[in-house]
Formats: structure tokens, sequence, C-alpha cells
């Protein structure tokens, strides 16, 4: 891919907005998103606004999608408004999105009927990481579909690490990582509870916590936003509640499938779903410290 490449971005929301203001740099980027006000940030950025997703595939080289789940990746592709039968032969669709290996098999199928391939590349960092090309991205593809989205990916990955040739390798790996997040977050969430209830200056704490062997990334990573979880605001929105309310279902549900307890995840899967069930679904996921103590403890 040259700079004359053509790269289609459906959906500009937290994360697709910055990934397509970033490739805009070096790349033609066609955007595609149901708000208008997202398409006008995006033209601001250098991103060209298409008035459908069809439009905006028409044509391009590769076609990034940031989804929410396989039934909207299907509905993308395939719907009655799908992109797949707009795009030409030889493209690639780049899967970012954390939907979990159920269905791809069949996308697969569905893509190669029209000789498009499919690049698994479930990826980590948030919005910021992704306005500067500073993501984690597991692949899972051919070395030919791989080739074709290299220098896109390249331009979004810090880390970027193929880990197997299939389709579906990056979503296993992706569902493993996210049992981990999930599971850290909610224990990180627990700890902060309890320093509060008995009686810890929870910054002193969170400072401690992260200098000894109990340090994480979510822990340095969601403690402050965690701390802020009782203030009238909340933290900023950041990783929406109920990502972790899918994404550990995508978890509980492999493991099921491959007769493996994860009570640990499992036990995490339910704080985020009370937490989807007290009406937190679209705060910060660092609010799930509100399910283990709804109100900040006196001290």
């Amino acid at each position: 891919m040259t700079t004359s490449t053509t790269v289609a971005v459906l959906g500009l929301g937290a994360m697709g907005l910055p990934m397509a203001s970033h490739l805009a740099q070096d790349l033609v980027v066609r955007g595609f998103d149901i708000a208008p006000a997202r398409l006008e940030l995006g033209a601001q950025a250098g991103v060209v606004p298409c008035g459908s997703g069809r439009e905006a595939v028409t044509g391009a080289d590769a076609v990034l999608l940031a989804v929410r789940d396989s039934a909207q990746l299907n509905d993308v592709l395939f719907g009655e408004n799908g992109v797949a039968d707009a795009m030409s032969p030889g493209a690639v669709v780049i899967l970012t999105s954390t939907v979990g290996t159920d269905g791809i098999a069949d996308v697969v199928a569905g893509l190669a009927e029209r000789g498009i391939e499919l690049v698994d590349a479930p990826l980590s960092g948030g919005p910021a990481r992704a306005g500067s090309g500073d993501l984690l991205i597991v692949v899972g593809a051919t070395p030919e579909a791989r080739a074709k989205a290299q220098p896109v990916l390249e331009r979004l990955a810090s880390t970027l690490t193929v880990v197997g040739d299939r389709p579906g390798d990056g979503q296993a790996l992706k569902t493993v990582n996210q049992l981990l997040c999930g599971v850290h977050i909610a224990a990180a969430a627990e700890a902060l509870a309890l320093a509060e209830a008995m009686g810890l200056d929870p910054a002193t704490t969170l400072e401690a916590l992260g200098a000894g062997a109990a340090a994480s990334f979510m822990l340095a990573n969601r403690g402050p936003r965690i701390l802020q979880a009782y203030d009238e605001e909340g933290a900023e929105v950041l990783s929406r509640l109920d990502i972790f309310v899918k994404d550990l279902g995508i978890v509980n549900k492999a493991a099921r499938a491959h007769k493996l307890a994860t009570p640990v995840a499992a036990a995490a899967e339910q704080l985020f779903l009370l937490g989807q069930g007290m009406g937190l679904a679209a705060v910060d996921d660092s609010a799930v410290i509100r399910v283990v103590a709804p109100e900040r403890p006196a001290r």
C-alpha cells in the first residue's frame, strides 16, 4: 500500500474516529457514521466523509471495522445495506473489535465468496493511543491477507503480534486478554473499596499498591478513575462498563464451550452485570466499585 491506498473506516466512534484520523495523515481515508457530527469531526481531521457504508467501501483496498458484536458485524457486511457486495475482489476487511470466535468461520466463508479476506485484528489501548498509533493489535489471518493489511496495521500499532494464520486466532487471544482485564478491574475496585472502608486514604493507598507486588496495568490505569467514581460527574468515560458485560460474556461462553471452569472470570462478570442493572451501563467501567460499595464509605 502507498499513500494513494484507500482505506474505508466504518463507524467513527470512540475508537474509529481517532484511528481514521491517524491513518488520514498518510493514506486516503473514507469514513462513514450514522451521526453527522462524527462525520464532521472526521472531515476536520482529513477523513473523506461518505453518505453510506457502501459508498465508503467502493474501490477501497481495506475496510476497517469497529463494531460492537458479532451480530453487528454480520449486519454491516451482509445485512440489508451490507457493504460486502460493494467491495472489490482482492480487498481485505480488518476487524478491530472483540466479538469472540463464534461465527468468524461463517464471516470468512461469506467474504471468500466475494474474493475478500478477513484480517482478524482485535486491539487494545483506548482512544488516545488509537489517535497516536500506539495500540496493541493481535492478528489472525492468512499471510496473504496480512501482507495487504500490514501498512494499515503498522500505522495503528506500536505492538503488532501475529498469533496465527487463521481468522479467529486473534479473537481467541483477545478473549484471554479480556479475562485478565475484566478480573483485574474488578479486583482493583474491590481493593480500593476495602481500603476506604478501613479508613485509609485512597490516593495514598493507590500509590503504595502501585509500587509493590500488587501493581498491575489495570490498577494503575483504572485506579485514579475508580477514585472518581463517587464524584458527581464520575470519571471520564474511556471504556463503558457494559463493554465488559459483553467481553466477559464472551470469555465465559468460550470457557464453557471448552469445558473449562473460570470461576474468577464468572464472578467478575456478575459484578459488571450488576452494574449494568444499576443503570451504570454507559458510565466508565471504573464505576464497578459502586457495585461493591454503592456509597463512598464514611471516613
